[in-house]
């Protein structure tokens, strides 16, 4: 059995049922009941030195009470919504510093991420101007992202270089999206079928897409083209939105997990797994059996909807 961090797991229950009328038209239907679980692993392979993935699950609780009030309070009953938000980052710059740059990116990401107050609209009619919206806040973000890097840089001359990638998943009730900047990925599990949410961002892909043979492409497999570095290059944050059925799988992995092991492998090996932690216990096992020549990390999140 492999080591590991004990790997966070929650459930989220909502119910509210409004009195039908013209209100309940505006809003939308009630919230759903969730069941979210949630599995992770990190190891650092069998070459590296030290481990520069780090990754997160982290959930936000929302809640409202009434104080004071003159009208019936059964109708303003008392309400809690949890978000969810898993995040790998796989850094780069040195044996010292890329394990820096993925640490200091994800506790960046935490404090952005406790400074907005913005979350996604349930109503009917507006979620595509909600997408709008918080995509273009991921920019920003992704920006504000680069500029730590570049203050710690600051502090640290040394860790000149440094860069990670980044990829998130934050999901509200069946509502979310994924935000991505690198090559880690992001896939969904659905049934049966898997499929990736993201592109890597390198320059084998862009030479791929401008005609170039698979053999020449393959030479820059892992020269990233869009990325959060302290160099001041400009970055651009892929954005897609997701809505969740019951029985979704969201997983995050690093490349040293997607370069050994083949996406319908990855669906092998889950879908039996009993747990999000044992899945994520099989594929690290599976990447390192196949030589683990990078930090290896995983993430899953489980979700059921009644």
């Amino acid at each position: 059995m492999l080591p590991h961090s004990p790997a966070p797991s929650s459930t989220d229950t909502h119910e509210f049922v409004p009195e039908k009328g013209p209100a309940t038209s505006f809003i939308g239907p009630p919230p759903v009941q969730i069941r979210v679980v949630f599995g992770a692993l990190s190891h650092v392979g069998l070459v590296r030195k030290n481990n520069e993935d780090h990754y997160g699950v982290v959930q936000r609780i929302r809640s409202r009470r009434v104080l004071l009030t003159n009208a019936p309070e059964e109708e303003m009953p008392p309400t809690q919504e949890e978000a969810y938000a898993l995040v790998v980052a796989d850094g780069m710059g040195g044996e010292a510093f890329g394990e820096l740059a993925s640490r200091v990116a994800l506790k960046a990401a935490w404090e952005l991420g406790g400074r907005d107050n913005k979350w996604l609209i349930h109503g009917p009619g507006n979620e595509r101007s909600g997408e709008e919206e918080m995509e273009g806040q991921l920019q920003i973000f992704g920006r504000m992202l680069n500029e730590a890097l570049r203050d710690r840089v600051a502090l640290q001359p040394e860790a000149a270089g440094m860069g990670t990638t980044l990829t998130v998943a934050y999901t509200l009730g069946q509502r979310g999206f994924v935000a991505h900047v690198g090559d880690s990925r992001a896939y969904l599990i659905r049934g049966s079928e898997i499929k990736r949410l993201t592109s890597d961002h390198t320059l084998a892909e862009e030479m791929l897409a401008s005609g170039a043979s698979p053999a020449e492409a393959r030479l820059y497999h892992h020269v990233l083209s869009n990325c959060l570095t302290s160099e001041g290059r400009s970055v651009s944050v892929e954005f897609r939105p997701l809505r969740l059925e019951s029985g979704d799988r969201l997983l995050l992995c690093t490349d040293g997990l997607s370069d050994l092991v083949l996406d319908r492998e990855i669906l092998a090996t889950v879908l039996p797994a009993t747990s999000p932690q044992l899945a994520c216990d099989d594929l690290v096992t599976l990447a390192l059996e196949r030589g683990g020549r990078d930090n290896i990390t995983v993430v899953i999140g489980q979700y059921e909807f009644s």
